[in-house]
């Protein structure tokens, strides 16, 4: 019920007003009955002190009547429920969203960490992007195909909502978190592929590595996928030293903001440099600035009428006040 008064708008709001004639109607009616009581005399009191139910039901009638009017006037007012209907369509882009997740994105020099701020910035990007196809690949040590290439967005969010450090083994190799990210939009047909790709590091590669960055920019050419690249630091080469998983302390020693240039240049992308929070909001709106989805978006207005239930009711007390009138409270002929 409370739902349906937050919906309810009136057609004709001008007839509302004479709702406040009601109680006005009710007043002069008690004020009538008093002066037309007749007064005589007796010699006592008792046979009048002996009331029956029709003595507690006199007044109802009156009662049903004013609120059947009470009804007649909402009716009129026209109430009705809005139901806007809005229909998104149009081509998109498919886009990969690849994250780094090192133990060294929870650095404090962004507000709580880098890794709750890539975040919350990622969701907002995703929720501006409504027809676009969008997945999600993490990498440190590793990488993984943490959502899919899907228009499910509400999904996805919640994926990245629940990312954290510790996920994979720690590290960071940019190529592979790359290389699978190119290798999710390899079945896509888009007229544009794109990678964001977020990192605070620079490669540390491993004995058991299995692609280097720059195979990775290779394939990434031969895919005709543009790469997108954001370097996230507060400071310029800064060495930030945090308790990483298991409380273990986490070196990150400074972006490698060469190789995430020469990615991003060599597929006709951009490299972005986030020193905090407002920046990085800027830089996702730029990419989704500078690439741009055909999208359209209809709405349809439909109001569904109520105002057939209020005569409804409107009806039924009248029918029950004629009732109580002429059969229950009927006077003596």
């Amino acid at each position: 019920m409370i739902n349906w008064f937050q919906h309810i708008e009136f057609a004709n709001v001008w007839v509302l007003p004479f709702l406040l004639m009601l109680p006005v109607i009710a007043w002069m009616h008690y004020r009538m009955l008093r002066s037309l009581k007749s007064a005589f005399t007796v010699t006592t009191t008792t046979a009048f002190k002996q009331k029956t139910y029709k003595s507690y039901l006199v007044h109802l009638p009156f009662g049903l009547r004013l609120l059947a009017a009470g009804c007649i006037i909402v009716a009129i007012a026209r109430p009705q429920i809005k139901n806007v209907q809005r229909q998104t369509k149009g081509e998109g882009i498919d886009i990969v969203l690849s994250i780094d997740v090192s133990g060294s994105m929870l650095s404090k020099d962004f507000y709580p960490n880098r890794l709750e701020v890539a975040k919350e910035m990622a969701a907002e990007f995703v929720r501006q992007r409504p027809v676009d196809q969008i997945g999600l690949v993490i990498f440190s040590g590793e990488s993984y195909t943490l959502f899919p290439v899907s228009t499910d967005h509400t999904s996805l969010v919640e994926q990245i909502r629940n990312l954290r450090s510790g996920m994979l083994e720690d590290g960071t190799l940019i190529g592979e978190g790359l290389a699978t990210s190119v290798d999710r939009l390899r079945p896509s047909r888009a007229r544009s592929k794109v990678i964001v790709l977020l990192t605070d590091g620079k490669e540390q590669p491993p004995e058991n590595r299995l692609i280097d960055p720059i195979t990775a920019l290779e394939i990434a050419k031969t895919e005709g996928v543009k790469v997108y690249t954001i370097g996230m630091a507060a400071e310029e080469g800064a060495t930030v030293v945090e308790k990483g998983v298991a409380g273990r302390p986490t070196v990150a020693g400074g972006l490698d903001e060469a190789l995430l240039r020469r990615i991003a240049m060599q597929t006709g992308g951009a490299y972005f440099r986030a020193i905090d929070k407002q920046s990085l909001q800027d830089i996702y709106q730029r990419i989704d600035k500078l690439e741009k989805s055909d999208v359209e978006v209809t709405s349809k207005t439909r109001f569904e009428e109520q105002f057939i239930y209020f005569i409804a009711a409107a009806l039924a007390l009248l029918v029950l006040e004629m009732l109580l009138r002429f059969i229950l409270l009927r006077p003596f002929p």
